[in-house]
């Protein structure tokens, strides 16, 4: 196995372009896990450690613009103020050695249905990063994955950053699992309220062959929501956003879950993000939830 180790990001594209097989890796932590159980054995790894370009984030036209290899520790302590649902995403990825290591854009670059950052992602209306050596293109979340781990990645191109809208309002993440750490999602959900454009995001993960959005759901919410006057919500409301939200997926069974429980669980987790994102816009007041 030949193992190529770029100093620069047009290093690392001109490397990708002429070795289209070589698998990209970063912080290693799904990579080498498929190759220590002989899942995988490319013909050769592209090393991104050196590549200071993907290690960085900053802002772009309003956006942010965080690197594909920005850890998640450093999307809690340096971006959990603006990129709440993620930073909150980002808090569930196992250990904390796993969360030194592991960044969005491998989570991207693996499109496992289970990948905890996607749901939040998704909810925020996120755009990815692509580039080659024939140039750059931006290609939003909700189409970047094609079916089970798999993306709209050519065998050329790399993800170098992701772009995100700062929060405007209230976000929030949750995850189910067999235990409560180091633990792969039997369901996930992110919510994001868009208060600015009277608008609702989600993000399903776990419970579909790819990630996906509740786009019914969204509408129906958006259209329940007085953003201009908050108040409590109806049990009616919640419980039709958490029956649209289960309805949007399209889980299987499988040994850490089943179909039926993934469906119930994600009309929990729907109505619970909701209570709790639709407090916090009203300022806190339980009456508001």
């Amino acid at each position: 196995m030949e193992f190529l180790r770029p100093a620069s990001l047009a290093d690392a594209l001109a490397a990708k372009a002429a070795n289209p097989g070589a698998v990209p890796i970063a912080g290693g932590t799904d990579v080498m896990v498929e190759l220590n159980f002989d899942h995988r054995r490319p013909e050769a790894l592209l090393d991104l450690g050196r590549v200071a370009e993907l290690h960085e984030h900053g802002t772009d036209g309003g956006r942010i613009r965080l690197g594909a290899a920005v850890p998640y520790t450093r999307i809690i302590a340096e971006l959990g103020d603006r990129l709440p649902g993620l930073a909150m995403a980002a808090r569930t990825v196992g250990s904390p050695q796993i969360r030194n290591r592991g960044s969005v854009g491998g989570n991207l670059g693996a499109a496992s249905p289970a990948g905890d950052s996607h749901p939040a992602l998704l909810a925020a209306d996120a755009e990815v990063e692509i580039a080659s050596v024939r140039g750059t293109r931006i290609v939003a979340a909700k189409d970047f994955y094609t079916g089970v781990k798999r993306n709209v990645l050519e065998p050329d191109e790399l993800i170098t950053s992701v772009l995100i809208e700062p929060a405007t309002g209230p976000q929030q993440f949750s995850k189910i699992g067999t235990r409560n750490a180091m633990v792969i999602a039997v369901a996930a959900f992110g919510l994001a309220l868009h208060p600015a454009q009277r608008r609702v995001g989600t993000g399903v993960g776990s419970a579909a062959p790819t990630p996906r959005r509740a786009l019914e759901a969204e509408e129906f919410l958006a259209g329940e929501l007085d953003w201009d006057a908050p108040k409590a919500l109806a049990d009616s409301v919640k419980r039709r956003f958490g029956d649209l939200v289960a309805g949007a997926a399209a889980p299987i069974d499988d040994v850490r879950g089943s179909a039926a429980y993934r469906r119930h669980a994600l009309g929990v987790m729907a109505r619970r993000t909701l209570t709790w994102a639709w407090t916090e816009y009203c300022g806190g007041s339980a009456k508001c939830a």
